[in-house]
């Protein structure tokens, strides 16, 4: 058994990309271990700098057992004629290398053949190593890549040095026109140029003797020096930053920290534009008091020892004074203009070249976050409709200010802090101006599932609708998210609705907010370019595929059958949105994945029903009842859509297609009184939002659906049995998919 060392040593790889690629670089080494039979006797570890990626495989073995294995060959009659073997026979003689004479003779459901037993001996591990390796390198995935020695060649920055080993011996493997040796490189300014390593074991400890630390030591010396930096200040702390922390790791080797300080007159202006220009541009880390208002001191990570004379530190606050006074000159700039008149300056700012300006946008989100606001207030929620009208108009106008075209992470929070110190309207109530603010601040959020969703539900109403306008004009226009690509971040903003209405607990249905956001585009411009056929048939096809219950046709994607003619962009659209429904009750709120599918086969456009139908379904899906409910409704969906029948098979005596107890048996009849005296109380829970209680109603079904498919043959050779039997199973089957398709609960011996 031999450890083994994989060192890739580059310039200087983007802080950004480096935790990606080196769990996909131990992954393939895995992948590629396993596949050759060399796997280790423990787990792959990684070192990971700006200047190397770094995987330590422990105990693989040396080489490959060996393999014995038969070899089936060809058929008898083609191996020999007349008693004597055939060209065909020594052709396979000679490629396993055994004589002819001791070929075997086999039996295969094909008929006889023959066979060799066969030993193939295993390769070693450093040969394997040496053939696969730079495939599995080359291969790995970078956002940006770049060639140095010829076309063809691509990597994420020039390779300049290789370590390979397994224990003390060199694999020869070679990537770039570099080849493996068994020499690495310390830190660029206080290590050592060459660092040679004697076994895998020795790397880390090697690496650390030149200045080199991992990931995990850099993020603990990093915290340990920006405690120490902070100290020196007192009462204040150094404001925590997950991100940043991240980068900074990955921007170093060997971490040291600095205090730095600026002008407190700075602190004038609003704390979002200071803290952006230290963490997004500068990295640096913000120090506030013990109340978290912000102090005139900063901390910068550096990636060498220390600053002992202080020029680092005079550096950075030079840089950071200059991106101040850019930032004061332009806050200063901006106020000359107020955001209702920057309105008409957004008819020049392209939102995507098909669906027009953002003025065309702005005047489409307004429409739509007004018709929300009804919808909303219709519901019982407090709302303030005026507060969202004017939020509308404003949101986008902060694309037109100086200080958002420098800073663009602030697109948003600029508007909602305009808002607050500019005068929007005369006669403007100040609480009604800071509601607008807020909302207008909050409008981009939620940005991820770990961002908080709007304070308001004013704001979480703009939010809605600005999202859902681009989702619904970018699926219009075909541009549809496919695998990893999302250049819209479509899918991004699509869980920020779900979160949002879920969190606000919003009684806004898919349907008719995607139905509405389509029809929003009715004299746009953009018409011309949509795929879409008809925008009435669309929203009528959204309705379609998000209400009704789902009775899947075959296929790799789940498919409602709608009605003749549905428009088949409405229908990705739709599907899209159960994805992200899907994906925010099984990922986000831990529902069981079976539970999530049973309940989005029924009603699938309100998020907030889905919500309370699958808690409700986890409370009792694990008693027995529920158990044998949830296989009789398999064996109830199979006869009515998978079977010689179909639900829709109509009675000749009987075309409404309702139950004929004239026609019955005893146990039909029983099923069929259990149902009509509890269906009225079932339809009335389910409206209550009682599903629990809905629920154990069902389950006490059990014994007579049990005694029914006991005592009746339902696909009996009687046309007219036949299709009341089926009415009875269609009547059941509705009834219960008003709250979930049980069929898809995975119970005990069910796969």
């Amino acid at each position: 058994m031999s450890d083994f060392l994989l060192e890739i040593g580059c310039e200087e790889i983007p802080a950004r990309m480096i935790d990606g690629a080196s769990q996909e670089l131990q992954e393939r080494l895995r992948g590629l271990l396993k596949r050759e039979r060399l796997e280790p006797a423990g787990a792959i570890t990684h070192l990971d700098t700006p200047r190397r990626l770094a995987v330590l495989a422990p105990s693989i073995p040396a080489a490959q057992p060996d393999v014995t294995e038969q070899v089936t060959g060809p058929s008898s009659q083609v191996a020999f004629k007349d008693g004597q073997p055939t060209p065909a026979a020594h052709a396979f003689a000679k490629k396993v290398g055994v004589e002819v004479g001791k070929l075997e003779k086999v039996s295969t459901p094909k008929g006889e053949y023959l066979a060799a037993t066969v030993t193939r001996k295993g390769r070693t591990a450093a040969e394997i190593l040496a053939e696969t390796l730079p495939k599995e390198i080359a291969a790995l995935y970078w956002p940006k890549s770049m060639y140095w020695r010829r076309r063809g060649e691509v990597f994420v920055r020039p390779v300049r040095w290789l370590v390979a080993m397994l224990d003390e011996q060199v694999v020869p493997l070679e990537l770039f026109g570099v080849a493996a040796g068994k020499v690495s490189r310390g830190h660029r300014i206080i290590g050592s140029e060459a660092v040679t390593i004697s076994k895998p074991g020795t790397y880390v400890d090697a690496l650390r003797s030149a200045k080199v630390l991992g990931a995990a030591e850099r993020e603990q010396v990093i915290r340990k020096a920006l405690d120490a930096a902070t100290r020196t200040i007192p009462g204040a702390r150094w404001r925590e930053d997950k991100p940043l922390l991240a980068t900074v790791v990955n921007l170093t080797e060997f971490p040291s920290a600095i205090l730095g300080s600026f002008d407190p007159e700075f602190l004038e202006l609003p704390e979002e534009v200071l803290v952006t220009v230290m963490r997004d541009h500068q990295k640096y880390f913000a120090i506030e008091d013990a109340s978290g208002k912000l102090l005139p001191h900063f901390l910068a990570v550096l990636n060498t020892a220390s600053d002992s004379d202080g020029l680092i530190r005079h550096g950075n606050e030079r840089v950071l004074r200059a991106r101040f006074n850019d930032a004061r000159f332009f806050w200063k700039t901006d106020q000359k203009q107020t955001l209702r008149e920057r309105v008409e300056f957004l008819k020049h700012v392209t939102f995507q070249k098909d669906l027009g300006s953002y003025y065309d946008k702005t005047l489409r989100v307004q429409r739509l976050a007004s018709w929300l606001s009804e919808t909303v207030r219709q519901s019982g929620m407090a709302i303030r409709p005026g507060v969202v009208h004017k939020a509308a108009l404003l949101a986008k106008t902060d694309l037109t200010t100086e200080l958002v075209k420098e800073f663009t992470e602030l697109q948003g929070i600029i508007g909602g802090l305009y808002a607050r110190v500019q005068q929007l309207d005369d006669g403007l109530k100040p609480d009604a101006q800071e509601e607008i603010a807020k909302a207008i601040y909050d409008h981009y959020k939620p940005e991820s599932m770990e961002d908080d969703v709007p304070r308001t539900i004013e704001g979480a109403v703009l939010s809605i609708a600005d999202k859902a306008d681009s989702i619904a004009g970018m699926f219009a226009l075909g541009l549809v998210p496919s695998g990893s690509k999302d250049p819209f971040a479509l899918r991004r903003q699509a869980n920020g609705i779900v979160k949002t209405i879920a969190q606000k607990q919003l009684s806004i249905t898919f349907s008719e907010l995607f139905s509405s956001t389509l029809l929003m585009y009715r004299g746009s411009q953009a018409l011309s370019k949509f795929k879409l056929a008809d925008l009435d048939n669309a929203a009528r096809t959204l309705n379609s595929q998000l209400r009704g219950i789902a009775v899947y046709q075959p296929g790799p994607e789940p498919r409602v059958i709608g009605y003749e003619g549905e428009d088949e962009t409405a229908i990705d659209l739709a599907l899209f949105i159960r994805e992200r429904a899907t994906f925010y009750l099984r990922d986000i709120l831990g529902i069981r994945y079976d539970v999530v599918n049973a309940v989005l086969t029924a009603d699938r456009d309100s998020l907030q029903d889905l919500i309370a139908r699958a808690q409700a379904v986890v409370r009792v899906v694990d008693s027995p009842d529920f158990s044998a409910i949830s296989v009789s409704f398999k064996r109830i969906k199979n006869i009515l859509f998978k079977g010689p029948a179909v639900m829709w098979q109509l009675n000749p005596r009987n075309p409404r297609g309702e139950f004929d107890a004239s026609l019955a048996e005893p146990a039909e009849i029983e099923l069929h009184q259990q149902l009509e005296r509890s269906k009225s109380e079932i339809l009335a829970l389910s409206r209550a939002k009682a599903y629990s209680e809905a629920l154990l109603k069902i389950a006490s079904l059990r014994p007579a659906i049990d005694r029914f498919f006991d005592k009746v043959m339902v696909l009996c050779e009687d046309p007219g049995l036949r299709a009341n039997r089926l009415a009875l199973l269609s009547d059941l089957y509705m009834t219960f998919s008003m709250i979930a398709d049980f069929s898809e609960i995975v119970t005990e011996g069910k796969s």
